[in-house]
């Protein structure tokens, strides 16, 4: 199976969630949605362009955040972290529940990290 990302969405670990909710939608005039599933919860909006912004009240550490994280359309996430990890890249976070879903974290060449996320209304394996 040959994974071409179609979507992405920049994820950002925040200390604050209700003070990022306040700065993107008041300051900035982003529409931020409040998602459940997450303790406290999530916010989650796209720019005009088709970029989502999501963020989510953990600890961050410089490096690990923002992460690009790119959406598993078809289905098929176990499939797509095998063929990652039988290509040499290396799997930080095999495949794992998610809000809505699964997700997987992995490292780009020089160490940066990129992940997986997957809707649970897909297969998780299309073998």
């Amino acid at each position: 199976m040959k994974f071409k990302p179609k979507s992405a969405s920049l994820v950002y670990y925040v200390s604050d969630i209700a003070r990022t909710e306040a700065f993107y939608n008041k300051t900035l005039g982003l529409e931020l949605e409040r998602m459940e599933g997450a303790e406290p919860y999530w916010l989650q909006g796209a720019l005009e362009g088709g970029l989502e912004l999501i963020f989510f009240q953990q600890e961050g550490v410089r490096g690990n955040t923002p992460a690009i994280i790119f959406t598993v359309h078809d289905g098929g996430i176990d499939d797509v972290v095998a063929d990652l990890a039988a290509s040499g890249v290396t799997i930080v976070t095999p495949v794992s529940e998610a809000p809505g879903g699964w997700s997987a974290d992995f490292l780009d060449p020089d160490g940066f990290g990129l992940g997986l996320w997957q809707s649970d209304d897909l297969p998780r394996s299309l073998r």
